[in-house]
């Protein structure tokens, strides 16, 4: 079978304004702990690893570049990686020269960094340590090693406006990056920015401002090579992530560290989000998982077929249904979306409209 592995690394520098994934600023004792949970989380688990192809492995966080190199050389070392394998790691623009260097020595083939914006005042607002000047610096020295570099990149940030989007847009053309995932800022709880919602909310730019935002970056990307083939992510030729292509369509993967989703046998679980609790779990040689559940056909069928429909190309039914088909029930609600302009049929695949790439939220909650 195939599967990805996904390692979960909670350190950062300092907590952003609109992050809502599990991190905090570490001690040296908190990264001690962790390794060695870690550890017994990979012995736990590696036997579920037995005969499985590893398609892609991916370091993400948090900063997983805030590990010292030995550390992350280390969880490589745990695991009989393919040749073929796709190893990504996510940084900040404050990664060193030498990290770099060592990164690649140790076997990535792929870097996430964290860009958010090309606008100087759009990273003020988003409390990030680095300058626009940092992003292109550093690309350039992630380039001398690396041919397949991807972005992050945001818009709807507050007080963003087109023409500050337009620059950062003009910026990308000459960067030396493969890959772009493009997300609109949102307002997710326990976030600093959605305590201060009401505050921020008359500054975030507005629907149509948005609309015209994201056709601004569809356009842009184009013409400079690159193609959307997920909803939120443009890539170059040959240069599509393989690991994210599992999560939209159903492939099977193994997540390690506190909050860590995985997905195996049709059954999602996912490890605590308490830190203490993960290491104490661990070393009683107890569990870490914290929440678990397999969904029945129908439920399971449709949850699929949804997540499937993220990428640009659509759904073949006839070559989703093989192993299960799918209820009369279902092609009614498919005939529904594509009679409210959210779908398009072509003989047997289906894909989002452009209206529907819009509205994906709403085709996904009615399909499911």
């Amino acid at each position: 079978m195939d599967i990805s592995l996904y390692f979960h690394i909670p350190f950062c520098y300092k907590k952003c304004p609109y992050c809502h994934f599990f991190s905090f600023s570490p001690k040296s004792f908190h990264i001690q702990n962790f390794m060695l949970s870690l550890f017994l989380e990979w012995q736990q688990k590696q036997k579920l690893l037995k005969d499985a192809n590893i398609v892609s492995i991916y370091f993400g966080g948090g900063t997983p570049t805030l590990l010292d190199e030995k550390e992350i050389e280390k969880i490589l070392n745990w695991i009989s990686i393919p040749s073929s394998c796709e190893i990504t790691i996510e940084t900040n623009p404050n990664i060193s020269k030498e990290k770099i260097f060592s990164l690649k020595k140790m076997g990535f083939n792929r870097i996430s960094m964290g860009a958010q914006s090309l606008d100087n005042n759009d990273l003020k607002t988003l409390n990030r340590d680095h300058t626009k000047e940092d992003v292109i610096n550093t690309l350039d020295d992630l380039s001398r090693h690396f041919d397949n570099i991807s972005i992050d990149l945001m818009y709807d940030i507050p007080h963003q406006t087109k023409i500050s989007f337009a620059k950062t847009l003009q910026e990308i053309e000459n960067l030396p990056i493969s890959h772009i995932s493009l997300y609109n800022l949102t307002f997710e709880p326990k976030t600093a920015f959605y305590k201060k919602k009401e505050k921020l909310l008359p500054f975030v730019p507005d629907t149509t401002l948005s609309y015209e935002m994201l056709n601004m970056a569809i356009s842009s990307f184009q013409k400079t090579g690159f193609e959307r083939y997920e909803i939120s992510a443009f890539a170059k030729e040959g240069k599509i992530s393989h690991h994210n292509i599992g999560y939209w369509t159903g492939r099977e993967f193994l997540g390690f560290g506190p909050s860590a989703f995985s997905y195996l046998d049709k059954k999602r679980f996912q490890n605590t989000s308490n830190f203490e609790t993960y290491l104490q779990n661990l070393k009683n040689g107890q569990s870490a998982v914290s929440f678990e559940e397999k969904l029945d056909y129908p439920d399971s069928l449709h949850e699929l077929l949804a997540i499937n429909l993220r990428m640009i190309k659509g759904v073949d039914l006839d070559q989703f249904q093989k192993v299960e088909k799918l209820p009369s029930s279902t092609h009614a609600i498919l005939s529904k979306l594509e009679k409210e302009n959210l779908l398009v049929k072509d003989k047997n695949r289906i894909y989002l409209s452009e209206k529907g790439r819009l509205f994906y939220d709403e085709v996904a909650e009615t399909i499911i």
